[in-house]
């Protein structure tokens, strides 16, 4: 069983990132026909993460309680059914409903992907999938948006929802076929599903506050940096989508040697001077998009490149801050990690989705208001660091649970 796993947990984890790229190049194509906003379009990425977050806890009991195998066939099924009801909705209200429910579904199956390896792998075997798994992950980015981009130009942005629904419809097939139960009998699934006991001891501690932060400013960096670049790159500075695919293809090649050389950098320096390293890159980041935006070329493919390149550093930074970050956050958890773990992704996403929906909120231009969240709250982390006084937020703990 345990050989065959891989496979269809790839299946499943792909929903995730397939949700959020593949509709990129379409965007300023919706907000015309929908005839609303740029940043009211962004909002449908925002909405997706959002949802993410919050489904981290709702639906993480759900599959202590229930099982692995029908959570991960109910948030299939509702993936296809919401893909559905966003490609055919016809008032935008209907859209932003359907990413919410596209999120929860997308929840769904990701924590039942990677509660399947605690399940079925020991520590050093579920290093190794971890990696399978986030490497799929990283390279949706790099294919999904020309896929996308070569839908949209031949049958329409609504296409690309039919796609996801099609895919959805594999999945279910062969998750149903060939996925297992992999809950294990001594499963704790007593006693109220959400109590605030299980969460107090985790948002109570400032260790784990600090480096979920961390993350949370990392996964807000990257969400105005894609939700932003379409909307900038076609709708601005008037560059076709599957040059938008290309440029945003490359970045997202980027990230995925990042990811794969993250853990050796890690390994040599540690995890407080990986995220130290990580920060000072998108601070780094932040600054070379503003000189560049104010003394760089103002249209064209060398705009559009200028825009850009500044996010090859964004992305090597957030490769490089997940894993120590996380890891410093979980460090002080034991038995408890199964709910720290949720905390921290929902603050992670859901945190995330609320910073970038204020600053879409505001009119400042796409480069800027990037650089003011990476490099902003990146600083004021960095300073923090930096503070002595402050030590027993960022310096290195031991496990007290």
């Amino acid at each position: 069983m345990h050989r065959n796993l891989l496979p269809l947990l790839m299946f499943m984890v792909l929903l995730s990132p397939l949700a959020i790229d593949i509709y990129l190049p379409s965007m300023p194509t919706m907000a015309l026909e929908y005839g609303v906003s740029n940043s009211e379009v962004q909002s449908t990425l925002v909405l997706f993460l959002f949802a993410m977050g919050v489904g981290q806890i709702l639906i993480g009991p759900l599959a202590d309680r229930f099982g692995r195998r029908p959570v991960a066939l109910f948030g299939i099924v509702l993936y296809g059914i919401s893909s559905l009801l966003g490609a055919y909705a016809v008032e935008f209200e209907l859209l932003q409903i359907a990413r919410v429910f596209q999120g929860l579904a997308a929840c769904s199956t990701s924590i039942v992907v990677f509660s399947a390896v605690r399940d079925c792998y020991d520590r050093k075997q579920s290093v190794s999938m971890y990696s399978y798994l986030n490497g799929a992950i990283c390279v949706v980015p790099a294919l999904a948006p020309t896929l996308g981009g070569l839908l949209a130009l031949q049958f329409g942005w609504r296409s690309t929802f039919i796609f996801m629904a099609i895919y959805a419809v594999i999945v279910l097939f062969i998750v149903g076929f060939r996925f297992p139960e992999t809950r294990p009998l001594n499963t704790d699934s007593t006693g109220p599903l959400y109590r605030w006991g299980r969460y107090k001891p985790v948002l109570g501690d400032a260790h784990f506050m600090f480096y979920a932060s961390c993350c949370m400013i990392a996964m807000a960096s990257i969400l105005c940096y894609v939700s932003y670049s379409p909307v900038w790159l076609i709708g601005h500075l008037g560059i076709s989508e599957l040059m938008f695919s290309g440029l945003f293809g490359v970045n997202a090649l980027v990230n995925v040697v990042a990811c794969f050389a993250a853990p050796v950098l890690i390994k040599r320096i540690g995890n407080r001077p990986g995220v130290i390293v990580a920060l000072s890159l998108m601070v780094l980041a932040a600054v070379v998009e503003v000189v560049l935006q104010l003394v760089g070329p103002e249209q064209g493919i060398t705009a559009a490149i200028a825009f850009m390149a500044p996010m090859m550093l964004l992305c090597v930074g957030f490769a490089l801050l997940l894993g120590p970050a996380t890891s410093m956050a979980l460090s002080a958890f034991g038995e408890r990690a199964g709910t720290a773990t949720a905390m921290l992704g929902c603050i992670q996403m859901s945190g995330a989705s609320i910073l970038t929906a204020l600053i879409q909120l505001t009119d400042i231009p796409a480069p800027y208001a990037i650089a003011i969240v990476m490099g902003g709250f990146c600083s004021v982390l960095l300073a923090m660091m930096a503070m002595n006084r402050l030590s027993h937020l960022h310096q290195e703990q031991l496990q007290h649970d």
